[in-house]
């Protein structure tokens, strides 16, 4: 016996672009512990969200790339489609209401433009990275991304889906520096990098790698690394713009 044809979906009226930032203890959860909680805390808050057509509707949700699980970020981004006008301002006071602690809502606006993979990891886009270090001096971090800098590429092999494939590491990122720890603390150095988007982007692992095999950089201990921005990419200035502006 053939299956009934589902009910039709009402059509999408609106869709809304949330930032997110994933702090503390959620740093290790991923990228689909992210999407369950989602879809969980909209079901909760009663948030008209639009679903697919067929036999199996899912919600309509737009996911940016997100970082690697045991990474932090202030700047993970979601579009979400909906089949009843709802205000930025609601939607943004019903996730933080429902989601768990750690998965907090940044921002949400209407979508406008071009689509949010566009905006946020298309070419010409990169991301800013903050890495502490515990352990290591400020001049010892500073002498290994110097050594990295001077170089003209340095290649590494990364295991995806589809294979092997090598990232010149080097050539995507724009800039790198030490900068102040939030309390001047001396056996704690931080670095600041701005990377440019690619297939597949350059990740904090990957310039873990090239301060260890060129400079020999060694931390006592794990670093911890944030993405404190995602968006187009002024090449000129190295600055990384908000992609919901």
């Amino acid at each position: 016996m053939s299956k009934p044809a589902p009910h039709p979906q009402r059509p999408v009226v609106a869709r809304l672009r949330v930032r997110y930032a994933k702090r503390g203890r959620m740093r290790f959860a991923s990228a689909r512990d992210f999407q369950r909680s989602l879809e969980r805390a909209l079901r909760r808050a009663h948030v008209p969200v639009a679903y697919t057509q067929g036999f199996s509707p899912h919600p309509r949700i737009s996911y940016a790339p997100a970082v690697p699980t045991g990474v932090a970020s202030e700047a993970e981004y979601v579009e979400i489609a909906l089949q009843q006008a709802v205000t930025p301002d609601e939607l943004a006071a019903a996730l933080d209401a429902a989601l768990p602690d750690g998965f907090d809502v940044v921002s949400v606006i209407e979508a406008q433009g071009p689509s949010l993979g566009e905006r946020v990891s298309g070419p010409g886009t990169g991301s800013v990275w903050r890495i502490r270090f515990d352990g290591v001096a400020a001049t010892e971090l500073d002498a290994a991304v110097t050594a990295v800098m001077a170089l003209h590429s340095w290649t590494r092999e990364r295991t995806t889906k589809s294979g092997h494939t090598q990232i010149d590491v080097r050539t995507a990122l724009i800039s790198a520096s030490v900068v102040e720890s939030d309390h001047n603390e001396p056996d704690c150095a931080i670095l600041q990098a701005v990377v440019r988007h690619g297939t597949p982007s350059v990740r904090p692992d990957d310039v873990l790698a090239v301060l260890r095999d060129v400079a020999g950089l060694d931390p006592p201990v794990p670093p911890v690394a944030t993405r404190l921005a995602q968006g187009p990419l002024d090449e000129k200035s190295g600055a990384v713009l908000d992609p919901l502006s």
